[in-house]
């Protein structure tokens, strides 16, 4: 099995989610989770789950990924 490392901080995955065979670390989850939406923080976080992880998911598919805003 190879190492992991966070999608998010780059750091060794010890422990966090796995997400399609991709991880974020228990430091970065617990930080996207009280991460204010308003905040370039939020965007950073939002764009590193979207480049790491849909990629993966659309590969092969014609689909379009909708930016869909709360």
């Amino acid at each position: 099995m190879s190492k992991r490392n966070c999608i998010i901080c780059s750091k060794p995955l010890n422990n966090g989610i796995i997400i399609n065979g991709r991880g974020i670390c228990k430091k970065c989850e617990e930080k996207i989770v009280r991460c204010n939406i308003e905040t370039d923080f939020y965007e950073y976080y939002k764009n590193c789950i979207r480049k790491n992880l849909t990629a993966d998911l659309l590969k092969g598919e014609d689909l379009v990924c909708q930016d869909y805003r709360y």
